[in-house]
């Protein structure tokens, strides 16, 4: 079994993100080691979505303090982007229905880090930038157990024709390709068979093993999951009516205006 991924540690103490329409969610507590999965559940509306985004840096938190990988929230917005990595979020991490899988994959190899050596090497017809890429490609794949041998047309199956289990298998290998120490996966169970959300959740967990933070939203999850829940009861929502949001500064990686379109993003979910 591989062990060489490198987790990332998630520590949230009583974190919520409040946008246009009102909380998102709020009062959410985590304390998972690297290597964790982490099943975020609760009814549509409840803000799993949002603290996807927040726990990965894309959404800003809005009381409340979290670390993920040792990087505080939401201080370190911009360092914590760099080390986690979304898939399968609607309206963020979405795959084009038109392309093919192949295209993804090119499309997201073009996004990844520059080869060591010379700058020639890290050209895109660069016979090292190549290789490097088939390499991370193919381990992407891998762990995302998905096999383009077995597509209607291979690398060039259209997202359209794939079915939802390999969508979600190609979104997690798109998410993998550039080494993330944490990866966050929404609607794990969406619109799957019984025997096919056992399949997502078995996945999700063997890159657990292999040592991945992975923070999932679905139901279904398995029993070895760290639970954590969106939707609370009366008497937690009623312990933490208005709290006092803790002042926070600016991450210097994070811009004025992304800043703005990540808590823009609150009333999504």
């Amino acid at each position: 079994m591989n062990t060489t991924r490198q987790g990332a540690a998630v520590h949230a103490g009583g974190i919520g993100v409040e946008g246009p329409r009102g909380w998102a969610f709020r009062a959410v507590d985590i304390a998972a080691e690297p290597g964790t999965l982490i099943a975020v559940q609760g009814p549509s509306g409840s803000g799993r979505t949002c603290l996807l985004l927040a726990l990965t840096g894309r959404m800003r938190i809005t009381e409340g303090e979290a670390t993920v990988a040792g990087l505080t929230l939401p201080k370190r917005m911009g360092s914590v982007r760099s080390r986690t990595a979304l898939a399968h979020v609607p309206g963020v991490a979405d795959l084009e229905p038109a392309l093919t899988v192949g295209e993804h994959l090119k499309e997201q190899a073009l996004l990844g880090p520059r080869v060591q050596g010379s700058p020639l090497a890290s050209l895109p017809w660069g016979k090292r930038h190549k290789e490097a890429t088939r390499a991370r490609v193919d381990a992407a794949l891998a762990a995302a157990r998905l096999d383009p041998e077995t597509l209607p047309k291979g690398l060039r199956t259209t997202v359209r024709d794939l079915e939802r289990i390999e969508a979600l298998r190609l979104s997690v290998a798109l998410g993998l390709m550039h080494g993330p120490r944490l990866l966050a996966v929404d609607d794990v169970d969406l619109k799957l068979a019984d025997a096919e959300r056992t399949e997502a959740w078995q996945l999700l967990r063997d890159l657990t093993r292999e040592g991945l933070t992975v923070v999932a939203a679905g139901d279904g999850a398995p029993e070895d999951a760290l639970i954590v829940r969106t939707a609370r009861t009366g008497t937690e929502a009623a312990e933490a009516a208005d709290p006092t949001p803790t002042p926070v500064q600016d991450d210097p990686d994070t811009t004025e205006e992304e800043a703005a379109d990540a808590f823009a993003e609150a009333g999504r979910a």
